[in-house]
């Protein structure tokens, strides 16, 4: 019998569109699309008052962020952002969605 083995990517299934638009609605068990909006937009998460000031906490737009700023967030250490322990190429994959002409 003769076996023919084939290299398979994520590629031969699904997008690149289609992963990156899945990632960024559940990359692990939270979605960016519930604090920063259907395409990185941006919102307010919250209202508050602290020492009798209003204040907003705010998921800020992504969709314009550059390369370097928006993979620096992903580093933070003192964000409200949580640690999603993304690989670099997943990183990638989700700065192409947000910035993609597709999306907006």
């Amino acid at each position: 019998m003769l076996f023919i083995l084939i290299s398979l990517k994520a590629e031969d299934f699904i997008t690149k569109m289609e992963y990156a638009k899945m990632l960024y609605s559940n990359p692990r068990g939270i979605g960016c699309i519930s604090c920063h909006g259907k395409k990185g937009e941006g919102s307010v998460l919250a209202k508050y008052k602290h020492k009798g000031k209003q204040k907003e906490l705010v998921a800020p737009a992504i969709n314009s962020l550059s390369k370097r700023k928006f993979f620096a967030a992903f580093k933070k250490s003192n964000s409200v952002m949580p640690k999603y322990f993304l690989t670099k190429k997943e990183i990638e994959v989700l700065y192409f969605y947000v910035t993609s002409e597709v999306n907006r």
